[in-house]
């Protein structure tokens, strides 16, 4: 299992943690998404590691954007 951290810009209430819980939920391989609404920090659990692409465009699907490092 690996787990990476991403940070989102945009998000501002529960609607938000749960659009892009699920957007990043369903990119395959995924098995966790802990979203820190304060933060913006989300935190992915999956079976190796994701394209950051694939985070970018579920984070982008969901509404937000995906701040690059």
């Amino acid at each position: 299992m690996v787990t990476e951290k991403y940070l989102v810009k945009g998000m501002t209430c529960g609607h938000c943690v749960n659009s892009v819980s699920t957007e990043v939920g369903a990119i395959p391989g995924v098995s966790d998404v802990k979203v820190d609404l304060s933060s913006g920090e989300v935190t992915v659990t999956s079976a190796e590691t994701l394209d950051r692409a694939a985070v970018a465009a579920a984070v982008d699907e969901a509404g937000y954007e995906l701040v690059t490092p």
